[in-house]
């Protein structure tokens, strides 16, 4: 059964959002969002921690917990204007990757059949697989793109002698027929790695990949643009994965493989805001906040962030197509609320 914090210490729920239990539809049975925590951090190949990230990404703000927070751009309170609930961590345990890959697909199969949107909070990448594809099982195996930021690729073959690993998540859900090939979509990647026989493996796929040096010569926002429409082609909903890295270490230093040359905090947080207001997000997951490794609680902040953009942006959507308005995020503030 799910319980709250790291490693499970006091009940504590994002930002003070009620609480639910996956095991039990319905106590969710009415909520737009569920939040659940994926702390494994057992597929790492450099700095493990991320299994803390869960624990600190629900508290990481200095305002009350109070299950609220009206955003000052888009005019809406996500905490309230949506139904979120907390169903705590689901119980994983590094040492046995089949285990937690299973318990934790399981948990958020449960959510996505329920009409809700599981936002899972990691964890190492790793959890990408079964949390996409545990979405994939509910809408559609194949119906549903991705959107992957990160500074690495995540489409390795076998590490260490395993098929499991936060270096091998995206090949294995292609493999799976979860996401298609054509409809993997990503944004960020730069440094050294994969190799040409996995970029090859990439080619043959079709998969998209927008590294930082076109990122940098065409402006994130075209790169996204381009992305969404093929996003869109074929699939009728959107996966969002934000591997904290995709921002250079400087605004994310807590983090198990830093790599210099990133996205800034303002970028990423742009561009889950603009995803989740302008695209049919059925899943979304932040990974790889390791809090050993921050300083200042600035990576768990941004974390946290990137959270609650994506609840706002969610919440801005959806009374934007009550209203039949459209939210313009160049325009002075909104005066409505």
């Amino acid at each position: 059964m799910p319980r709250y914090g790291a490693m499970y210490g006091p009940d504590i729920t994002f930002l003070g959002v009620d609480r639910c239990d996956v095991t039990d539809p319905g106590t969710f049975a009415d909520a737009d969002v569920v939040i659940i925590g994926a702390p494994f951090d057992g597929g790492t190949t450099n700095r493990p921690g991320a299994r803390f990230g869960p624990m600190a990404m629900r508290q990481a703000c200095y305002l009350p917990h109070d299950g609220s927070r009206p955003s000052l751009a888009m005019r809406v309170d996500a905490l309230r204007d949506l139904r979120v609930l907390d169903a705590g961590d689901v119980q994983c345990y590094s040492g046995d990757v089949e285990k937690s890959i299973h318990d934790i697909e399981e948990a958020v199969h449960r959510i996505a059949s329920c009409g809700a949107i599981p936002l899972v909070l990691g964890g190492d990448h790793t959890i990408a697989l079964p949390d996409a594809r545990g979405v994939a099982r509910a809408r559609g195996m194949g119906r549903v793109s991705m959107l992957h930021f990160d500074a690495h690729a995540d489409t390795g073959d076998i590490a260490f002698g395993h098929l499991y690993g936060h270096g091998q998540p995206m090949r294995r859900l292609i493999e799976s027929g979860a996401i298609r090939g054509d409809r993997f979509l990503q944004i960020g990647l730069r440094g050294y790695w994969p190799g040409p026989e996995t970029l090859a493996w990439m080619a043959e796929q079709n998969m998209r990949s927008y590294e930082m040096t076109e990122i940098g010569a065409r402006g994130l926002e075209e790169c996204l643009t381009e992305a969404f429409a093929l996003a869109l082609d074929e699939c009728e909903g959107v996966y969002l994965s934000v591997d904290i890295d995709v921002c250079d270490p400087g605004a994310a230093p807590g983090t198990g493989t830093p790599e210099p040359g990133g996205l800034s905090a303002r970028q990423l947080l742009d561009s889950v805001r603009r995803i989740c207001y302008e695209l049919p997000v059925v899943g979304m997951e932040i990974v790889e906040v390791a809090p050993p490794y921050d300083h200042a609680d600035i990576t768990v902040a941004l974390g946290n962030r990137v959270v609650l953009e994506g609840l706002s942006g969610m919440a801005r959507r959806r009374k934007d197509a009550a209203g039949g308005t459209r939210w313009d995020p160049r325009q002075p503030l909104l005066d409505d609320r």
